[in-house]
């Protein structure tokens, strides 16, 4: 009997130091992240951007691996359902943590419940264009010239349950104007909608199609839908100077399981931050239409638990669902 007490102590204590040293060696082995889009996006360039930095800072291989489908929520998912050891990681953005689980029926998780965030990546406004033609170059007049339409005006989207129809229906609430939503496959299709007159606005992320049709006087940038000004549009007011506490951003991050250990998501945060606080890796992301921005893991997960309430709400009122 002593003997057995003996040998059941000693295997119990082999097993505590074994699991602290392996706390300790993260990481071992290869890191995944997905990415829920398709491979060429603004997602996977900038995920592909972080792989070399972040292997010497963890010596280990980073591996991206895309995960298309669903709106983000084949890739969530899977993120959502692996070991919490840090291993496999999310590339998300407001859409897969915010907005995807309140649009398609059976994503199979939940925004914040499932996912242990672990740091943000970058961060970038939407820019409020119109039609050349519009008679208004402020966002002023611009508001005063919708509630004139009582028809309402059309506006773009890069499809039903974007951040850009989002962003535009709780828009129009706040201005107490009627827009009409014309959605497209892709956020490519908005640009010539909008600089052709298919559409009078367009509320969106930057692109380099958009800039040069801004650049050349085929469209106008009336404002950024930041609270404070982007570097990315410099210039232009914000939109919460006409529509106070009108505040919308798009975000990317990165994301473990939920129950990933603290000290395992800490390590994956500062390989996060040295990466970005490269002058060359900063330079390329505002190439992507973005500016990185780190932070911590709260940082990156009170914004989304800021975000999911307001865009329910929206959701709900403008009886919104996924195609």
């Amino acid at each position: 009997m002593k003997l057995n007490a003996f040998g059941v102590l000693l295997a119990a204590t082999c097993t505590i130091f074994s699991t602290g040293a392996a706390a300790q060696a993260f990481p071992s082995k290869p890191i995944r992240i997905i990415v829920p889009y398709p491979a060429g996006g603004t997602t996977d360039l900038m995920a592909r951007a972080l792989q070399e930095p972040m292997q010497k800072t963890l010596g280990q291989p980073v591996i991206v691996d895309n995960k298309p489908g669903a709106a983000g929520a084949i890739g969530a998912r899977e993120v959502a359902k692996s070991p919490p050891d840090g291993y496999t990681l999310l590339f998300s953005n407001n859409g897969p943590s915010s907005t995807t689980p309140l649009l398609v029926k059976d994503a199979g998780y939940d925004g914040i419940r499932d996912f242990a965030p672990v740091s943000l990546v970058s961060t970038a406004p939407l820019f409020v264009v119109v039609n050349a033609a519009v008679p208004a170059n402020d966002l002023k007049s611009f508001i005063d010239y919708a509630r004139s339409q009582p028809n309402g005006l059309e506006y773009a989207s890069a499809g039903i349950g974007s951040l850009g129809h989002l962003a535009s229906e709780l828009f129009a609430r706040m201005a107490g104007i009627k827009m009409i939503h014309i959605p497209y496959k892709g956020q490519a299709p908005t640009s010539n909608a909008v600089m052709t007159g298919e559409v009078k606005v367009l509320i969106t992320t930057s692109s380099s199609a958009m800039n040069g049709f801004i650049s050349a006087g085929k469209l106008k940038l009336l404002g950024v839908s930041t609270p404070e000004p982007s570097p990315l549009a410099p210039g232009a007011p914000v939109v919460s100077s006409v529509l106070p506490g009108y505040k919308v951003e798009i975000w990317f991050g990165l994301l473990a399981s939920a129950g990933t250990p603290a000290d395992v998501v800490a390590k994956l945060n500062d390989a996060v931050g040295k990466a970005l606080a490269l002058p060359d890796l900063q330079q390329r992301f505002v190439n992507f239409g973005v500016i990185a921005t780190a932070g911590s893991p709260k940082r990156l997960g009170d914004l989304i638990a800021e975000e999911v309430p307001r865009w329910t709400q929206i959701v709900r009122e403008a009886g919104i669902r996924a195609e």
